[in-house]
Protein backbone atom coordinates (compact mmCIF):
# COMPACT_ATOMS: atom_id res chain seq x y z
CA UNK A 1 0.00 0.00 0.00
CA UNK A 2 1.51 3.78 -0.53
CA UNK A 3 2.08 6.29 1.68
CA UNK A 4 -0.47 8.35 0.03
CA UNK A 5 -3.06 5.43 0.88
CA UNK A 6 -1.81 4.76 4.48
CA UNK A 7 -2.09 8.33 5.28
CA UNK A 8 -5.70 8.65 3.84
CA UNK A 9 -7.09 5.30 5.73
CA UNK A 10 -5.62 6.62 8.47
CA UNK A 11 -8.30 9.27 8.63
CA UNK A 12 -11.11 7.24 8.08
CA UNK A 13 -12.32 4.70 10.47
CA UNK A 14 -13.71 2.08 8.31
CA UNK A 15 -16.26 0.70 11.00
CA UNK A 16 -18.19 4.31 11.44
CA UNK A 17 -20.99 5.82 9.46
CA UNK A 18 -20.24 8.95 8.82
CA UNK A 19 -22.93 11.92 8.28
CA UNK A 20 -22.67 13.04 4.76
CA UNK A 21 -21.30 16.64 5.31
CA UNK A 22 -18.45 15.22 7.48
CA UNK A 23 -18.09 12.02 4.61
CA UNK A 24 -17.58 14.25 1.93
CA UNK A 25 -15.15 16.53 3.89
CA UNK A 26 -13.13 13.57 4.70
CA UNK A 27 -13.24 12.74 0.76
CA UNK A 28 -11.67 15.86 -0.24
CA UNK A 29 -9.24 15.74 2.70
CA UNK A 30 -7.93 13.01 1.89
CA UNK A 31 -7.33 13.64 -2.02
CA UNK A 32 -3.52 14.35 -2.27
CA UNK A 33 -3.28 13.18 -5.98
CA UNK A 34 -1.48 15.50 -7.95
CA UNK A 35 -4.38 15.97 -10.33
CA UNK A 36 -8.44 16.71 -9.67
CA UNK A 37 -9.49 13.45 -8.37
CA UNK A 38 -12.75 12.40 -9.17
CA UNK A 39 -15.26 11.55 -6.16
CA UNK A 40 -16.89 8.34 -6.94
CA UNK A 41 -20.21 7.02 -5.01
CA UNK A 42 -21.17 3.11 -4.26
CA UNK A 43 -24.36 2.16 -3.57
CA UNK A 44 -25.21 -1.46 -2.52
CA UNK A 45 -28.95 -1.78 -3.40
CA UNK A 46 -31.14 -4.68 -1.94
CA UNK A 47 -31.63 -6.11 -5.91
CA UNK A 48 -30.53 -9.25 -7.84
CA UNK A 49 -29.61 -7.55 -11.06
CA UNK A 50 -30.08 -11.11 -12.54
CA UNK A 51 -33.70 -10.95 -12.68
CA UNK A 52 -34.88 -8.41 -15.25
CA UNK A 53 -37.69 -7.18 -12.91
CA UNK A 54 -34.70 -6.24 -10.51
CA UNK A 55 -32.56 -4.45 -12.69
CA UNK A 56 -31.88 -0.67 -11.84
CA UNK A 57 -31.46 1.88 -14.42
CA UNK A 58 -31.82 5.45 -14.98
CA UNK A 59 -30.07 8.90 -15.52
CA UNK A 60 -29.87 12.00 -13.87
CA UNK A 61 -28.53 15.54 -14.51
CA UNK A 62 -26.34 16.73 -11.13
CA UNK A 63 -27.09 20.12 -10.19
CA UNK A 64 -23.79 21.20 -10.81
CA UNK A 65 -22.20 18.85 -13.43
CA UNK A 66 -19.69 16.46 -12.58
CA UNK A 67 -16.35 18.37 -13.40
CA UNK A 68 -16.07 16.43 -16.50
CA UNK A 69 -16.81 16.71 -20.21
CA UNK A 70 -17.90 13.88 -21.84
CA UNK A 71 -17.40 13.14 -25.82
CA UNK A 72 -20.94 12.43 -27.03
CA UNK A 73 -21.78 10.20 -30.43
CA UNK A 74 -24.75 10.35 -32.27
CA UNK A 75 -26.33 8.20 -34.55
CA UNK A 76 -28.23 10.57 -37.01
CA UNK A 77 -29.30 11.61 -40.52
CA UNK A 78 -30.22 14.95 -42.99
CA UNK A 79 -31.83 17.82 -39.69
CA UNK A 80 -31.31 15.80 -36.86
CA UNK A 81 -27.26 15.19 -37.40
CA UNK A 82 -27.29 19.05 -38.25
CA UNK A 83 -29.22 19.13 -34.92
CA UNK A 84 -26.43 17.16 -32.89
CA UNK A 85 -23.61 19.24 -34.42
CA UNK A 86 -25.45 22.65 -33.81
CA UNK A 87 -25.69 21.19 -30.02
CA UNK A 88 -22.13 19.86 -29.57
CA UNK A 89 -22.20 16.62 -30.48
CA UNK A 90 -18.28 15.29 -30.82
CA UNK A 91 -18.89 12.48 -33.52
CA UNK A 92 -21.82 12.18 -36.11
CA UNK A 93 -22.84 9.87 -38.43
CA UNK A 94 -24.68 6.46 -39.75
CA UNK A 95 -23.16 3.86 -41.69
CA UNK A 96 -19.70 5.56 -41.96
CA UNK A 97 -19.72 5.55 -37.56
CA UNK A 98 -21.06 2.20 -37.57
CA UNK A 99 -17.79 1.18 -39.65
CA UNK A 100 -15.79 3.36 -37.54
CA UNK A 101 -17.20 1.70 -34.38
CA UNK A 102 -16.73 -2.00 -35.78
CA UNK A 103 -12.82 -0.96 -36.45
CA UNK A 104 -12.46 -0.68 -32.75
CA UNK A 105 -12.58 3.00 -32.59
CA UNK A 106 -14.39 4.13 -30.24
CA UNK A 107 -13.26 7.62 -28.98
CA UNK A 108 -16.54 8.61 -27.17
CA UNK A 109 -18.21 8.53 -23.65
CA UNK A 110 -21.62 8.79 -24.33
CA UNK A 111 -23.76 7.39 -27.84
CA UNK A 112 -27.25 8.89 -28.24
CA UNK A 113 -29.24 7.66 -31.43
CA UNK A 114 -32.53 8.84 -33.33
CA UNK A 115 -35.38 5.26 -33.22
CA UNK A 116 -35.12 5.31 -37.13
CA UNK A 117 -31.22 4.51 -36.50
CA UNK A 118 -31.33 1.85 -33.92
CA UNK A 119 -31.83 -1.25 -36.28
CA UNK A 120 -28.35 -0.09 -37.52
CA UNK A 121 -26.84 0.87 -34.36
CA UNK A 122 -28.06 -2.63 -33.08
CA UNK A 123 -25.67 -4.12 -35.28
CA UNK A 124 -22.55 -2.75 -32.56
CA UNK A 125 -24.48 -4.67 -29.40
CA UNK A 126 -21.58 -6.76 -29.04
CA UNK A 127 -19.10 -3.99 -29.29
CA UNK A 128 -20.87 -1.00 -27.41
CA UNK A 129 -23.15 -3.29 -24.76
CA UNK A 130 -20.28 -4.73 -22.79
CA UNK A 131 -19.10 -0.75 -22.46
CA UNK A 132 -22.16 0.31 -21.46
CA UNK A 133 -22.47 2.80 -24.40
CA UNK A 134 -25.69 1.48 -26.36
CA UNK A 135 -28.31 3.56 -26.67
CA UNK A 136 -31.60 3.11 -24.92
CA UNK A 137 -34.69 4.87 -24.95
CA UNK A 138 -34.97 4.11 -20.82
CA UNK A 139 -32.07 6.79 -20.00
CA UNK A 140 -33.13 9.40 -22.58
CA UNK A 141 -29.99 8.52 -24.99
CA UNK A 142 -32.53 6.65 -28.25
CA UNK A 143 -34.80 10.26 -28.92
CA UNK A 144 -35.80 12.81 -31.33
CA UNK A 145 -35.20 15.24 -29.12
CA UNK A 146 -31.31 14.80 -30.35
CA UNK A 147 -30.28 18.75 -29.27
CA UNK A 148 -31.92 18.11 -25.24
CA UNK A 149 -29.80 14.88 -25.34
CA UNK A 150 -26.79 15.99 -26.24
CA UNK A 151 -26.55 19.05 -23.87
CA UNK A 152 -27.50 17.31 -20.88
CA UNK A 153 -24.50 14.52 -21.82
CA UNK A 154 -22.33 17.25 -22.08
CA UNK A 155 -23.61 19.66 -19.25
CA UNK A 156 -23.58 16.52 -16.10
CA UNK A 157 -25.96 13.61 -16.82
CA UNK A 158 -24.83 10.73 -15.55
CA UNK A 159 -26.14 7.12 -16.36
CA UNK A 160 -26.70 4.50 -13.77
CA UNK A 161 -27.08 0.96 -13.86
CA UNK A 162 -26.92 -2.11 -11.04
CA UNK A 163 -23.92 -3.82 -11.73
CA UNK A 164 -23.71 -7.37 -9.95
CA UNK A 165 -24.30 -7.71 -6.97
CA UNK A 166 -26.40 -4.91 -6.93
CA UNK A 167 -24.01 -2.15 -6.99
CA UNK A 168 -24.54 1.04 -8.45
CA UNK A 169 -21.35 3.34 -9.11
CA UNK A 170 -21.28 6.73 -10.37
CA UNK A 171 -19.22 9.81 -10.58
CA UNK A 172 -20.47 12.85 -8.08
CA UNK A 173 -18.28 15.78 -9.36
CA UNK A 174 -14.47 16.52 -8.57
CA UNK A 175 -12.73 17.22 -5.03
CA UNK A 176 -12.05 20.71 -6.67
CA UNK A 177 -16.06 20.99 -5.90
CA UNK A 178 -17.04 22.94 -2.70
CA UNK A 179 -18.35 20.78 -0.21
CA UNK A 180 -22.26 22.27 -0.77
CA UNK A 181 -21.92 21.50 -4.21
CA UNK A 182 -20.79 18.07 -4.09
CA UNK A 183 -23.47 17.20 -1.41
CA UNK A 184 -26.69 18.46 -3.35
CA UNK A 185 -24.77 16.27 -6.30
CA UNK A 186 -24.64 13.53 -4.40
CA UNK A 187 -28.36 14.08 -2.80
CA UNK A 188 -30.00 14.27 -6.74
CA UNK A 189 -28.28 10.82 -7.64
CA UNK A 190 -29.41 9.24 -4.49
CA UNK A 191 -32.32 10.77 -4.87
CA UNK A 192 -32.96 9.21 -8.92
CA UNK A 193 -31.66 5.96 -7.52
CA UNK A 194 -33.92 5.63 -4.91
CA UNK A 195 -36.97 6.55 -7.34
CA UNK A 196 -35.76 4.11 -9.44
CA UNK A 197 -36.67 1.54 -7.27
CA UNK A 198 -37.69 -2.12 -9.09
CA UNK A 199 -41.80 -2.87 -7.25
CA UNK A 200 -39.79 -6.54 -7.18
CA UNK A 201 -37.22 -5.32 -4.57
CA UNK A 202 -38.30 -6.34 -0.87
CA UNK A 203 -36.60 -5.38 2.24
CA UNK A 204 -34.21 -2.67 2.56
CA UNK A 205 -33.86 -1.51 -0.80
CA UNK A 206 -30.22 1.10 -0.02
CA UNK A 207 -28.26 -0.95 2.15
CA UNK A 208 -24.74 0.65 2.18
CA UNK A 209 -23.66 3.65 0.85
CA UNK A 210 -19.97 4.58 0.42
CA UNK A 211 -17.95 7.66 -1.32
CA UNK A 212 -14.61 8.04 -2.30
CA UNK A 213 -12.07 9.73 -4.43
CA UNK A 214 -9.98 8.44 -7.32
CA UNK A 215 -6.93 7.93 -5.39
CA UNK A 216 -8.12 8.02 -1.78
CA UNK A 217 -9.71 6.31 0.57
CA UNK A 218 -13.75 4.79 0.88
CA UNK A 219 -15.96 6.50 3.60
CA UNK A 220 -19.18 5.05 4.53
CA UNK A 221 -21.93 7.21 4.82
CA UNK A 222 -24.95 7.28 7.87
CA UNK A 223 -27.97 6.06 5.11
CA UNK A 224 -30.38 9.23 7.56
CA UNK A 225 -28.18 11.57 6.15
CA UNK A 226 -28.57 11.16 2.50
CA UNK A 227 -31.96 12.73 2.46
CA UNK A 228 -33.94 15.95 3.00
Amino acid sequence: MSKRMTKARAAVVRTKLYPLGEAVKLVKGGASAKFDETVEIAMNLGVDPKHADQMVRGVVNLPNGTGRTLKVAVFARGAKADEALAAGADVVGAEDLVTIVQGGKIEFDRCIATPDMMPLVGRLGKVLGPRGLMPNPKVGTVTMDIKAAVVASKGGAVEFRAEKAGIVQASVGKVSFGEDKLIENIKALVDAVAKAKPAASKGTYIQRVALSSTMGAGVKVELASLHG
